[in-house]
């Protein structure tokens, strides 16, 4: 069963431009940004435009264009920062993981020697992220030139 989608959701405030985020990609889908509550440095979040609480309420085509650039914005982490493996998560559902309902994927730079921050829990300073989004744009702007 399908919940409803609330369309005053954090993510949808985000890609309505009423509240800030540390934008690194956009394209005409989907959006992303530095996650405020990283499990590691570089945990970067991809959210389809596409209103849809969860991935089952995500249409085929807003799916693929979803994971287009969900592999974008991961190869941009990942030159940023050279992790030694990168997590892509999608949770559904409130017993998942899921804390904000609308449909948005994960990418989380793993490193062998240090241990995931604990999901949505710690905010990290703001300026760390702006320049952690500076270090993705970069990569992004490398990879694509």
């Amino acid at each position: 069963m399908q919940a409803e989608y609330d369309s005053s959701n954090i993510f949808a405030r985000i890609l309505r431009g009423e509240l800030p985020c540390f934008k690194i990609y956009e394209d005409a889908d989907a959006i992303a940004f530095m996650d405020i509550m990283p499990q590691s440095d570089g945990h970067a979040l991809v959210v389809p435009k596409e209103a849809a609480v969860d991935l089952f309420g995500l249409s085929e085509k807003g799916a693929a264009a979803a994971i287009r650039a969900t592999q974008i914005v991961a190869r941009g982490v990942r030159e940023a920062f050279q992790p030694d493996g990168v997590v892509i998560s999608q949770f559904n559902g409130a017993a998942a993981g899921q804390t904000v309902p609308h449909v948005h994927f994960h990418i989380v730079p793993r490193y062998t020697d240090q241990a995931l921050r604990g999901h949505a829990r710690q905010q990290q300073d703001m300026e760390v992220l702006k320049q952690h989004a500076a270090r993705v744009v970069a990569a992004l702007a490398k990879l694509q030139g």
